[in-house]
């Protein structure tokens, strides 16, 4: 799985065992007081892995097993950030995710019958330092966004995104350099 070979996520009794208890690790998380924010962040750290000492990250949070994703200092994300880990996602310093933002490293064949039969593949997802994600935008799997990079609302990102842009739309297309 996370050498972007083929892998079963639906039969693959490891696999199921793994997103099973780490969606029970979120869905607590997402139960916890707003206010409790040591409480939030033992239970961030105990679904990543590891955490850096500055991060914000606001219920609703989904993930699939934590700790493929690393998150860098001064990390905020905003509400229902759902973040589909088979492969590793990795977060810069400084970035800012807006609400109902997706990061989504899985895929799945377009043979009907091995879509059945749960086979998947995982590319990783890379973001730089300094990078604005506004609400609503859908990171595909493979994608590396580089540093200093805002990205619009709504958009679909398919493609790398170089440093220093502006990029917006479906597909996600840079507008403007910073």
């Amino acid at each position: 799985m996370l050498q972007g070979m083929t892998y079963n996520a639906m039969h693959d009794q490891e696999l199921l065992d793994l997103r099973a208890k780490c969606k029970a690790l979120c869905q607590k998380y997402n139960g916890l007081p707003i206010n409790d924010e040591n409480g939030r962040k033992s239970l961030m750290k105990e679904i990543l892995g590891k955490t850096p000492d500055n991060f914000e990250i606001m219920p609703t949070f989904w993930c699939d097993y934590g700790f493929n994703i690393e998150i860098g200092e001064d990390f905020f994300a905003n509400h229902d950030v759902v973040i589909l880990d088979p492969a590793k996602v990795v977060f810069g310093n400084n970035v800012f995710v807006g609400p109902q933002c997706g990061f989504h490293t899985a895929s799945h064949p377009i043979d009907a019958q091995k879509r059945k039969e749960g086979y998947e593949t995982a590319q990783p997802i890379t973001v730089g330092n300094d990078v604005w994600f506004g609400a609503g935008v859908q990171v595909m799997p493979g994608v590396t966004i580089g540093d200093n990079v805002v990205i619009g609302g709504g958009s679909v990102v398919v493609k790398d995104i170089p440093s220093n842009s502006i990029a917006v739309g479906n597909p996600c297309k840079v507008i403007r350099s910073l």
